[in-house]
């Protein structure tokens, strides 16, 4: 059974909400995840854009360990946990997806968003892993530093954009000023999802 958002999670969406007010944002793309669902529904409650749901967006599959605490995790499997948090590009447990996965198939969406015609801004609502493992690429990080700072917290938002070419910028990351460059195609947006 999926996880729902808590109370403060609902609180953090809202919290953005009032922030992406100043976006022209008239589409959104958001993982199939009922957090990420009830996210955007809070993001976008007074806006309505169009949302299309995509599991491509959805959070690094962990097949066995799904639904399991980090502490069970730890003593059941010490040295896949320790790659997991450690050195994320090793990490490799069968029926799981491994972060290289998980970041091809952040990138291959992102891409297919980014080759959609807009008139506006698009937001991506999806999660924490996913997102970094996105923003590791477009920062030219290797996957072994994926959880290097910044960090990316809950409801973090994030901007790139992207050029008539695809190339992608980051401007923002996980609320911090990233650095500047002049906007071709308009920024996405893209929220991790609430707690």
């Amino acid at each position: 059974m999926e996880s729902r958002l808590t109370n403060l999670g609902k609180q953090q969406a809202a919290d953005l909400a009032d922030q992406l007010q100043n976006y022209n944002i008239n589409q959104v793309f958001c993982s199939s995840s009922v957090r990420t669902r009830e996210t955007a529904d809070i993001l976008f409650e007074k806006t309505q854009p169009a949302i299309k749901y995509q599991d491509s967006l959805r959070e690094i599959h962990l097949g066995p360990w799904e639904g399991n605490l980090y502490d069970d995790l730890a003593q059941q499997d010490p040295e896949q946990f320790h790659y997991f948090w450690n050195e994320p590009h090793e990490f490799s447990l069968t029926g799981a997806e491994s972060f290289w996965q998980l970041q091809q198939r952040g990138i291959d969406a992102v891409r297919e968003i980014v080759g959609q015609p807009s008139e506006s801004d698009v937001a991506i609502v999806s999660h924490g892993a996913l997102i970094k493992s996105i923003l590791c690429h477009f920062e030219d990080r290797h996957l072994s530093q994926l959880w290097e700072p910044p960090k990316m917290h809950n409801c973090a938002h994030s901007i790139m954009e992207f050029d008539s070419e695809g190339q992608g910028q980051i401007i923002q990351y996980a609320g911090i000023d990233y650095r500047s460059g002049a906007n071709n195609n308009g920024p996405i947006n893209e929220a991790s999802d609430a707690t």
